[in-house]
């Protein structure tokens, strides 16, 4: 009887049905994941508008995000009441979530005021790297391909910093780096996170985190606002619109294909990002530094050859039980 139950259920795994609900779920979770980077990939390139119109960085920051939240909470309440309600581990996981890449993202707009959108885009894709090493972390032994890519990494970026027409500005890097970390983290979280609740819920949970986070760094110094040029404002209107976009994108994307995925495809943002910037902002690569972006997305794209990479590690509701019982 054992063994009959046991066939069923394998019939049931291997059923076309399910084998066409998996396929119909990934091509989901493909087309958001390509559709995340164009908005991504657009975001630098707005951030140094509203720098040339004048704006400082935490007024940029904050506002975009400010503007991003409101615009999800905003449809949220007219169209889709029901991703409001969710549980508060989810909900406090989202908040996590958020704050974190709230904090990354205070990191990705500074730099962005010391080095070209271009190279910071690149730079910022090493996330990819991160995601890889934090899986691992979690669970799995670091393998010498993730250690070979990593340095090939390191090695890209010191080409790219030495090859510009100028003095490279390590700050400007070191901050990237640091944003391309946080970023990385959060898409590690979400992937566990989102095995539990609608991406629609925790981009608006982990939108909102932002927007406080970077609120509050705001209000330690805060601008006059009625300063800000409409120039300064349409761009950092367009970046609250696209940053409420590339979440939601992004988090339907994990949601389907995992972080590893997502974050693989994202990749298509530098492409977005160098051509924007060298048509609106007059970027230019010098030949070294095509030689350092190339060493770069080789190291990226070698993510695929890597095996034995968990779909996801369920330690975060290890720790949130932990919590419960105290």
């Amino acid at each position: 009887m054992k063994l009959e139950l046991g066939r069923e259920r394998e019939k049931e795994v291997t059923s076309p049905t399910a084998s066409s609900s998996r396929s119909r779920s990934w091509q989901r979770g493909l087309f958001w994941a390509l559709v995340s980077p164009l908005f991504l990939g657009t975001i630098p390139i707005l951030a140094k508008l509203a720098y040339a119109a004048g704006v400082d960085v935490l007024t940029v920051v904050a506002f975009r995000t400010l503007f991003a939240a409101f615009i999800l909470w905003t449809a949220v309440l007219l169209f889709k009441r029901d991703f409001i309600i969710s549980s508060s581990p989810a909900v406090l996981s989202s908040f996590v979530a958020g704050g974190i890449n709230g904090i990354g993202s205070l990191f990705f707009y500074a730099s962005l005021t010391r080095i070209d959108a271009s190279l910071g885009q690149l730079i910022n894709i090493t996330y990819l790297i991160f995601v890889t090493v934090l899986l691992r972390l979690a669970g799995h032994a670091v393998s010498w391909l993730t250690f070979f890519r990593t340095g090939l990494a390191i090695l890209g970026i010191y080409i790219l910093t030495q090859g510009g027409l100028g003095e490279p500005n390590w700050v400007g890097v070191g901050m990237m780096a640091v944003a391309a970390l946080m970023y990385a983290i959060q898409l590690v979280l979400s992937q566990r996170i989102l095995l539990d609740i609608p991406a629609p819920t925790m981009a608006l949970y982990a939108m909102t985190a932002m927007a406080i986070v970077v609120t509050i760094a705001w209000l330690t110094n805060p601008t006059d606002v009625t300063a800000v040029s409409q120039a300064g404002w349409t761009a950092i209107l367009l970046m609250g619109l696209t940053t409420g976009l590339s979440r939601l994108t992004l988090f339907l994307g994990v949601k389907h294909l995992g972080s590893i995925q997502t974050a693989l495809l994202g990749i298509l943002e530098v492409v977005v990002s160098i051509t924007l910037a060298i048509l609106f902002l007059g970027e230019h690569f010098t030949l070294t530094q095509w030689m350092g972006a190339g060493v770069l997305l080789a190291s990226v794209l070698l993510v695929r050859y890597e095996r034995g990479v968990p779909k996801f590690i369920d330690w975060w509701k290890a720790i949130w039980q932990l919590r419960l019982r105290r």
